[in-house]
């Protein structure tokens, strides 16, 4: 009898875990690119946004949310610390407004409307066309490591409410670094072939609302407008 009530708690157990696993909030990233743009050069990747009831409650009651993209690019140096090219983070909010029954996705005076949360996720999980090197900053020859996250950025919410999210571990959402090797040389090569650095299909040259915010039937991204150096 002990036997079987050990083996029915320790199954109670395992599907509380499984449960608790399917609430839990995560941001992944995959897909990236960098490549030549008019000015210089343009990051794109895809992010996979996994919300968990906590923060489709605190949505849904006018809560805003600011989700950061960074960007950073270095250089391997054998003789001293690796050398930073450049850091970039651009914020998109995301909101929902009772009156309309909509959310909302904004950057600076730009912003976009859609119909569900699950809608507004699929744009934001898109991100093209960035501009974050100017073509001056990098040498054609030189290999670089560059890295991009997403992350829920609570320092932008109200103070009042940053104490009690930062000690929830439901609001500790964050991409984990997703870091790839990139040569400008080999970049400029890969805008004239077929092919894509990364095998994927290139981003459509978004530049300017509201085609960088495009209803849901459209090709979903994040605006290139918006960012903060």
């Amino acid at each position: 009898m002990r036997c079987c009530k050990d083996l029915l708690r320790a199954l109670l157990c395992s599907l509380l875990l499984v449960a608790l696993a399917a609430q839990a909030a995560d941001i992944s990233a995959g897909n990236p690119q960098l490549t030549v743009s008019e000015d210089g050069y343009a990051v794109a990747a895809d992010f996979n946004i996994n919300f968990n009831t906590s923060l489709e409650e605190a949505v849904n009651k006018g809560v805003v949310l600011y989700f950061a993209a960074d960007f950073e690019l270095s250089r391997s140096r054998w003789y001293w610390f690796d050398e930073q090219i450049v850091r970039r983070s651009r914020t998109v909010q995301l909101s929902y407004h009772a009156l309309t029954r909509q959310y909302r996705l904004s950057t600076g005076a730009l912003h976009q409307s859609y119909p569900t949360l699950d809608d507004a996720l699929r744009v934001l999980s898109h991100l093209r066309n960035w501009q974050v090197l100017d073509k001056s900053q990098v040498k054609g020859d030189q290999r670089y490591l560059a890295g991009l996250r997403m992350r829920l950025d609570l320092t932008q919410m109200a103070k009042t409410f940053q104490v009690s999210a930062l000690a929830n571990r439901d609001w500790n959402l964050s991409s984990d670094w997703l870091r790839w090797s990139f040569t400008p040389a080999e970049a400029a090569h890969s805008a004239t072939s077929p092919q894509t650095m990364t095998g994927v299909p290139a981003a459509a040259p978004y530049a300017g609302f509201p085609a960088t915010l495009p209803p849901v039937n459209g090709e979903p991204t994040i605006p290139a407008n918006g960012e903060a150096k």
